[in-house]
């Protein structure tokens, strides 16, 4: 049986977690997307004065409820929901509410820890990695990964010699430019290629190395769309795939598709001429808003989307990439295979 629904009272509806979340990814660019999401709903939790482990458990549930609803993107904090979830049930022992003010202490310190626990892991999973690569190797990467950059620069900090091919999306990539001036800076001869080129240039590759949102309980990942078909075209040139993610990205999920993926990104838009509109986005021509009556930010905002769209791109999408498709998963706690990632979320949620 589940907690009792709840609404956000009037002691809440100053403190917008949604706007705490993305300032949190906005003033730290190496947090991760689950430990926003832990610190957003410790500091939510920190402005409330409850007193028993029902109030606290079910205050929980709305605040994760409104962070899920406000971001269009949710399976990576989802991880970060449901590991901190964990953590207070745990922490909360039946009999607690007589020292609760204790407890309360206790799980906002343990929130921080916790938070800088996992910002170390990707120190960790770059010194565990370096089994993966050796001297005169050629890796193909895309997405910009914070695991897979600092795994490559504590490589060559090591003095292993190897080449990247980094794959410049055709989305607004400007953080895997900022990721191939770092390599370079760090003495790694670094090449990059369109997207539309990979499979030309799969041949000079010897093992892809891609980062994740989430890492899915059939092993698979969701990660920077075009990421499933670099897998693809690896797999038919038997290229080994490597994925580095931290083990708080373990989501328990496991879609059948790509479509089974529980957000919508319109992706696919049809049109019949330059002045129709796409169905699935905004319905028949007769149930759509007339344009005159759309806030001016709201029409702007739509136009720029529009524009994306026409030439190709969609913003911060996303993509399922079986685990069937995978290698090695490294994560701070060691090398593991797709198969394991089940056995995993067992031991945490058991």
């Amino acid at each position: 049986m589940g907690l009792p629904q709840v609404s956000l009272g009037a002691s809440a509806a100053n403190f917008d977690i949604v706007a705490k979340y993305r300032s949190l990814l906005a003033d730290d660019p190496g947090m991760t997307m689950p430990i926003a999401a832990i610190q957003a709903l410790v500091a939510a939790l920190s402005t409330h004065d409850t007193s028993t482990t029902t109030e606290t458990m079910t205050l929980l549930a709305a605040y994760t409820d409104k962070l899920k609803t406000g971001v269009p993107n949710q399976i990576s904090l989802s991880a970060g929901t449901d590991l901190f979830q964990r953590f207070l049930s745990h922490s909360i022992k039946p009999g607690a509410d007589a020292d609760f003010a204790a407890v309360v202490r206790h799980m906002l310190s343990n929130g921080q820890l916790f938070a800088e626990r996992a910002k170390a892991a990707r120190a960790k999973i770059a010194s565990r990695g370096k089994h993966c690569i050796r001297d005169g190797r050629t890796i193909l990467t895309k997405g910009a990964s914070r695991c897979v950059q600092g795994f490559l620069e504590d490589a060559a900090r090591a003095n292993i010699r190897f080449r990247v091919i980094y794959v410049l999306s055709s989305l607004n990539d400007t953080n895997g430019i900022d990721m191939v001036t770092s390599l370079r800076t760090h003495g790694i001869p670094v090449a990059t290629i369109p997207d539309a080129a990979v499979a030309y240039t799969m041949h000079k590759v010897d093992m892809v190395f891609v980062g994740a949102e989430g890492v899915l309980q059939d092993g698979g990942i969701v990660s920077q769309l075009g990421t499933h078909q670099l897998a693809l075209l690896a797999n038919i040139k038997n290229k080994e795939f490597f994925v580095f993610a931290e083990s708080h990205k373990f989501v328990r999920l496991f879609p059948l598709g790509q479509f089974d993926l529980p957000i919508e990104q319109k992706a696919i838009r049809f049109y019949a001429d330059d002045d129709d509109e796409a169905v699935e986005t905004w319905g028949s021509r007769s149930g759509t808003q007339p344009a005159e009556d759309v806030h001016p930010q709201l029409r702007e905002e739509i136009e720029q989307r529009e524009r994306l769209w026409a030439s190709g791109a969609v913003e911060n999408a996303v993509d399922y990439t079986p685990g069937k498709l995978i290698s090695t998963i490294v994560t701070e706690g060691g090398m593991m295979t797709p198969s394991a990632v089940a056995e995993e979320l067992f031991k945490i949620w058991l």
